[in-house]
Protein backbone atom coordinates (compact mmCIF):
# COMPACT_ATOMS: atom_id res chain seq x y z
CA UNK A 1 0.00 0.00 0.00
CA UNK A 2 1.33 3.45 -0.92
CA UNK A 3 2.19 5.56 2.10
CA UNK A 4 -0.19 8.45 2.80
CA UNK A 5 1.41 11.79 1.89
CA UNK A 6 1.41 14.16 4.87
CA UNK A 7 1.22 17.76 3.69
CA UNK A 8 3.18 20.76 4.85
CA UNK A 9 1.66 22.90 7.57
CA UNK A 10 0.37 26.35 6.58
CA UNK A 11 -0.51 29.00 9.12
CA UNK A 12 -3.74 30.96 8.52
CA UNK A 13 -4.09 33.48 11.31
CA UNK A 14 -4.11 31.38 14.47
CA UNK A 15 -5.20 28.23 12.60
CA UNK A 16 -2.72 25.64 11.33
CA UNK A 17 -3.82 23.71 8.25
CA UNK A 18 -2.14 20.52 7.11
CA UNK A 19 0.40 18.15 8.55
CA UNK A 20 -1.40 15.81 10.88
CA UNK A 21 -3.53 18.56 12.38
CA UNK A 22 -7.31 18.23 12.83
CA UNK A 23 -9.57 18.88 9.87
CA UNK A 24 -10.26 22.61 9.40
CA UNK A 25 -13.65 24.05 8.46
CA UNK A 26 -13.69 26.88 5.91
CA UNK A 27 -17.24 28.22 5.71
CA UNK A 28 -19.40 31.26 5.15
CA UNK A 29 -21.86 32.78 2.68
CA UNK A 30 -20.92 32.99 -1.00
CA UNK A 31 -21.03 36.78 -1.01
CA UNK A 32 -21.64 39.60 1.44
CA UNK A 33 -25.33 40.44 1.18
CA UNK A 34 -25.85 42.22 4.47
CA UNK A 35 -23.36 43.18 7.17
CA UNK A 36 -25.41 41.97 10.13
CA UNK A 37 -26.22 38.64 8.46
CA UNK A 38 -22.56 38.12 7.60
CA UNK A 39 -21.49 38.65 11.19
CA UNK A 40 -24.20 36.30 12.50
CA UNK A 41 -23.12 33.57 10.09
CA UNK A 42 -19.47 34.03 11.13
CA UNK A 43 -20.39 33.68 14.79
CA UNK A 44 -22.38 30.51 14.08
CA UNK A 45 -19.56 29.02 11.96
CA UNK A 46 -17.07 29.68 14.76
CA UNK A 47 -19.41 28.27 17.41
CA UNK A 48 -20.26 25.15 15.41
CA UNK A 49 -16.62 24.35 14.75
CA UNK A 50 -15.79 24.86 18.42
CA UNK A 51 -18.54 22.41 19.40
CA UNK A 52 -16.81 19.76 17.28
CA UNK A 53 -13.36 20.68 18.55
CA UNK A 54 -11.97 21.78 15.18
CA UNK A 55 -10.58 25.12 13.94
CA UNK A 56 -12.56 27.33 11.56
CA UNK A 57 -11.81 29.96 8.94
CA UNK A 58 -14.56 32.29 7.73
CA UNK A 59 -15.05 32.78 3.98
CA UNK A 60 -17.11 35.29 2.06
CA UNK A 61 -16.67 37.51 -0.99
CA UNK A 62 -16.93 41.28 -1.35
CA UNK A 63 -17.20 40.96 -5.14
CA UNK A 64 -18.16 38.08 -7.43
CA UNK A 65 -16.53 39.24 -10.64
CA UNK A 66 -17.13 35.98 -12.52
CA UNK A 67 -20.91 36.20 -12.72
CA UNK A 68 -22.48 34.93 -15.93
CA UNK A 69 -25.10 37.68 -16.34
CA UNK A 70 -24.53 41.44 -16.25
CA UNK A 71 -27.56 41.68 -13.97
CA UNK A 72 -26.30 39.19 -11.36
CA UNK A 73 -25.56 40.48 -7.87
CA UNK A 74 -21.82 40.91 -7.36
CA UNK A 75 -21.51 42.15 -3.79
CA UNK A 76 -20.92 45.45 -1.99
CA UNK A 77 -17.47 46.10 -3.46
CA UNK A 78 -14.10 46.45 -1.79
CA UNK A 79 -14.77 49.56 0.34
CA UNK A 80 -17.95 48.34 2.02
CA UNK A 81 -16.67 44.78 1.97
CA UNK A 82 -13.61 45.66 4.01
CA UNK A 83 -15.81 47.36 6.61
CA UNK A 84 -17.92 44.22 6.96
CA UNK A 85 -14.86 41.96 7.17
CA UNK A 86 -13.39 44.23 9.87
CA UNK A 87 -16.60 43.83 11.87
CA UNK A 88 -16.49 40.06 11.41
CA UNK A 89 -12.93 39.93 12.71
CA UNK A 90 -13.83 42.06 15.73
CA UNK A 91 -17.02 40.18 16.63
CA UNK A 92 -16.23 36.57 15.71
CA UNK A 93 -12.46 36.58 16.24
CA UNK A 94 -11.96 34.09 13.44
CA UNK A 95 -9.44 34.02 10.57
CA UNK A 96 -10.87 35.26 7.27
CA UNK A 97 -10.31 34.30 3.64
CA UNK A 98 -11.72 36.19 0.69
CA UNK A 99 -11.18 35.94 -3.05
CA UNK A 100 -9.46 38.48 -5.26
CA UNK A 101 -9.87 39.11 -8.97
CA UNK A 102 -7.28 41.80 -9.68
CA UNK A 103 -3.57 41.99 -8.68
CA UNK A 104 -4.02 45.51 -7.31
CA UNK A 105 -6.52 44.23 -4.75
CA UNK A 106 -4.05 41.89 -3.06
CA UNK A 107 -2.01 44.24 -0.90
CA UNK A 108 -4.97 46.15 0.45
CA UNK A 109 -6.98 43.06 1.31
CA UNK A 110 -3.95 41.43 2.94
CA UNK A 111 -4.06 44.18 5.57
CA UNK A 112 -7.43 42.81 6.75
CA UNK A 113 -7.74 39.12 5.85
CA UNK A 114 -5.62 36.14 6.85
CA UNK A 115 -5.61 34.30 3.51
CA UNK A 116 -6.25 35.27 -0.11
CA UNK A 117 -8.21 33.01 -2.44
CA UNK A 118 -7.64 32.66 -6.18
CA UNK A 119 -10.90 31.77 -7.97
CA UNK A 120 -10.87 28.62 -10.09
CA UNK A 121 -11.44 30.48 -13.34
CA UNK A 122 -8.40 32.66 -12.61
CA UNK A 123 -5.95 30.08 -11.26
CA UNK A 124 -3.63 30.41 -14.27
CA UNK A 125 -3.44 34.21 -14.10
CA UNK A 126 0.21 34.59 -13.18
CA UNK A 127 0.06 38.26 -12.15
CA UNK A 128 -2.85 37.54 -9.80
CA UNK A 129 -1.21 34.50 -8.16
CA UNK A 130 2.11 36.31 -7.77
CA UNK A 131 0.52 39.44 -6.32
CA UNK A 132 -1.38 37.40 -3.75
CA UNK A 133 1.71 35.46 -2.71
CA UNK A 134 3.87 38.59 -2.49
CA UNK A 135 1.70 39.88 0.35
CA UNK A 136 3.21 37.16 2.55
CA UNK A 137 -0.23 35.76 3.31
CA UNK A 138 -1.14 32.14 2.52
CA UNK A 139 -2.91 31.64 -0.79
CA UNK A 140 -5.85 29.28 -1.30
CA UNK A 141 -5.90 28.34 -4.99
CA UNK A 142 -9.01 26.72 -6.43
CA UNK A 143 -8.25 24.10 -9.09
CA UNK A 144 -9.64 25.34 -12.37
CA UNK A 145 -12.52 23.32 -13.81
CA UNK A 146 -10.26 22.87 -16.83
CA UNK A 147 -7.09 21.88 -14.91
CA UNK A 148 -5.62 18.48 -14.15
CA UNK A 149 -4.58 17.80 -10.54
CA UNK A 150 -0.93 17.42 -11.55
CA UNK A 151 -1.10 20.67 -13.49
CA UNK A 152 -1.84 22.52 -10.27
CA UNK A 153 1.76 21.89 -9.29
CA UNK A 154 2.88 24.61 -11.67
CA UNK A 155 0.38 27.04 -10.16
CA UNK A 156 1.54 26.22 -6.65
CA UNK A 157 5.14 26.79 -7.73
CA UNK A 158 4.25 30.30 -8.91
CA UNK A 159 2.90 31.15 -5.48
CA UNK A 160 5.67 29.44 -3.52
CA UNK A 161 8.33 31.23 -5.57
CA UNK A 162 6.71 34.60 -4.93
CA UNK A 163 6.02 34.51 -1.21
CA UNK A 164 6.54 32.45 1.92
CA UNK A 165 2.98 32.37 3.28
CA UNK A 166 2.27 28.91 1.94
CA UNK A 167 -0.30 27.42 -0.42
CA UNK A 168 -3.56 25.51 -0.08
CA UNK A 169 -5.00 23.69 -3.10
CA UNK A 170 -8.74 23.17 -3.46
CA UNK A 171 -10.72 20.67 -5.54
CA UNK A 172 -14.08 22.01 -6.77
CA UNK A 173 -15.04 19.78 -9.66
CA UNK A 174 -13.99 19.37 -13.28
CA UNK A 175 -15.94 20.35 -16.38
CA UNK A 176 -17.74 17.37 -17.89
CA UNK A 177 -19.61 18.48 -20.96
CA UNK A 178 -21.98 21.42 -20.80
CA UNK A 179 -23.41 22.54 -17.45
CA UNK A 180 -21.96 19.64 -15.49
CA UNK A 181 -19.08 19.11 -13.09
CA UNK A 182 -17.65 15.84 -11.82
CA UNK A 183 -15.31 15.20 -8.91
CA UNK A 184 -12.44 12.80 -9.48
CA UNK A 185 -11.53 11.66 -5.98
CA UNK A 186 -8.19 10.34 -7.20
CA UNK A 187 -7.37 13.97 -7.96
CA UNK A 188 -7.24 14.66 -4.22
CA UNK A 189 -4.49 12.07 -3.85
CA UNK A 190 -2.71 13.42 -6.92
CA UNK A 191 -2.70 16.99 -5.61
CA UNK A 192 -1.62 15.80 -2.16
CA UNK A 193 1.58 14.49 -3.72
CA UNK A 194 2.44 18.13 -4.47
CA UNK A 195 3.00 18.57 -0.75
CA UNK A 196 0.51 21.31 0.10
CA UNK A 197 -2.64 21.07 2.25
CA UNK A 198 -5.68 19.89 0.30
CA UNK A 199 -9.12 21.47 0.57
CA UNK A 200 -12.36 19.99 -0.73
CA UNK A 201 -14.92 22.57 -1.85
CA UNK A 202 -18.10 20.57 -1.32
CA UNK A 203 -20.57 23.21 -2.48
CA UNK A 204 -19.02 24.49 -5.71
CA UNK A 205 -18.43 20.87 -6.70
CA UNK A 206 -22.18 20.34 -7.04
CA UNK A 207 -22.74 23.32 -9.32
CA UNK A 208 -24.43 23.02 -12.70
CA UNK A 209 -22.73 25.98 -14.43
CA UNK A 210 -25.18 28.14 -16.33
CA UNK A 211 -28.05 25.70 -15.80
CA UNK A 212 -30.30 28.30 -14.18
CA UNK A 213 -30.51 30.59 -17.15
CA UNK A 214 -28.07 33.42 -16.48
CA UNK A 215 -26.83 31.81 -13.27
CA UNK A 216 -25.48 28.49 -12.03
CA UNK A 217 -27.79 25.77 -10.86
CA UNK A 218 -26.81 22.95 -8.56
CA UNK A 219 -27.55 19.66 -6.88
CA UNK A 220 -27.37 20.37 -3.17
CA UNK A 221 -28.28 16.78 -2.29
CA UNK A 222 -24.80 15.65 -3.38
CA UNK A 223 -22.90 17.91 -0.95
CA UNK A 224 -22.83 15.44 1.94
CA UNK A 225 -21.98 12.30 -0.09
CA UNK A 226 -19.11 14.05 -1.85
CA UNK A 227 -17.82 15.57 1.39
CA UNK A 228 -17.84 12.15 3.07
CA UNK A 229 -16.01 10.62 0.11
CA UNK A 230 -13.38 13.35 0.16
CA UNK A 231 -12.83 12.84 3.88
CA UNK A 232 -12.31 9.15 3.19
CA UNK A 233 -9.61 9.93 0.63
CA UNK A 234 -8.00 12.46 2.94
CA UNK A 235 -8.33 16.25 3.09
CA UNK A 236 -6.93 18.92 5.38
CA UNK A 237 -9.89 21.29 5.20
CA UNK A 238 -13.54 21.21 4.18
CA UNK A 239 -14.84 24.25 2.30
CA UNK A 240 -18.60 24.82 2.49
CA UNK A 241 -20.62 27.86 1.54
CA UNK A 242 -23.50 28.26 3.99
CA UNK A 243 -26.49 30.59 4.15
CA UNK A 244 -29.37 31.01 6.63
CA UNK A 245 -31.91 30.78 3.77
CA UNK A 246 -30.22 29.57 0.57
CA UNK A 247 -33.42 29.86 -1.46
CA UNK A 248 -33.17 33.64 -0.98
CA UNK A 249 -29.41 33.90 -1.51
CA UNK A 250 -28.26 36.45 -4.09
CA UNK A 251 -25.58 34.09 -5.42
CA UNK A 252 -25.31 30.30 -5.69
CA UNK A 253 -28.80 29.83 -4.26
CA UNK A 254 -28.96 26.19 -5.36
CA UNK A 255 -25.61 25.07 -3.94
CA UNK A 256 -25.17 26.83 -0.62
CA UNK A 257 -25.82 24.58 2.37
CA UNK A 258 -28.55 25.68 4.79
CA UNK A 259 -26.71 26.91 7.87
CA UNK A 260 -28.90 24.73 10.06
CA UNK A 261 -27.47 21.62 8.33
CA UNK A 262 -23.80 22.49 8.92
CA UNK A 263 -23.52 20.61 12.22
CA UNK A 264 -24.93 17.40 10.77
CA UNK A 265 -22.56 17.61 7.79
CA UNK A 266 -19.59 18.08 10.09
CA UNK A 267 -20.69 15.14 12.21
CA UNK A 268 -20.68 12.89 9.14
CA UNK A 269 -17.42 14.18 7.68
CA UNK A 270 -15.52 14.05 10.95
CA UNK A 271 -16.66 10.48 11.57
CA UNK A 272 -15.23 9.44 8.20
CA UNK A 273 -12.09 11.49 8.80
CA UNK A 274 -11.55 9.78 12.16
CA UNK A 275 -11.98 6.35 10.61
CA UNK A 276 -9.48 7.17 7.87
CA UNK A 277 -6.92 8.41 10.38
CA UNK A 278 -7.36 5.25 12.47
CA UNK A 279 -6.89 3.05 9.40
CA UNK A 280 -3.77 4.94 8.31
CA UNK A 281 -2.26 4.71 11.80
CA UNK A 282 -2.70 0.96 11.71
CA UNK A 283 -1.37 0.47 8.18
CA UNK A 284 2.15 -0.91 7.74
CA UNK A 285 4.61 1.51 6.13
Amino acid sequence: MAQYQVSKEVQVGDVTVGGERPLVLIAGPCVIEDGDMTIKVALLVARTAKEFGIPAIFKTSFDKANRMSISSYRGPGIEEGLKVLASVKKEARIPIVTDIHLPEQAERLAEMVDMLQIPAFLCRQTDLVVAAAQTGKPVLIKKGQFMSPDGMGFIAEKAAASGDGGVLLAERGTTFGYQKLVVDMSGLSAMRRLGWPIVFDATHSVQLPGAAGGASGGEREHIAPLARAAAGVGIDALFVEVHPRPEHAKSDAETQLPLIELADLLKQVLAVDAARRAIMEGSPE
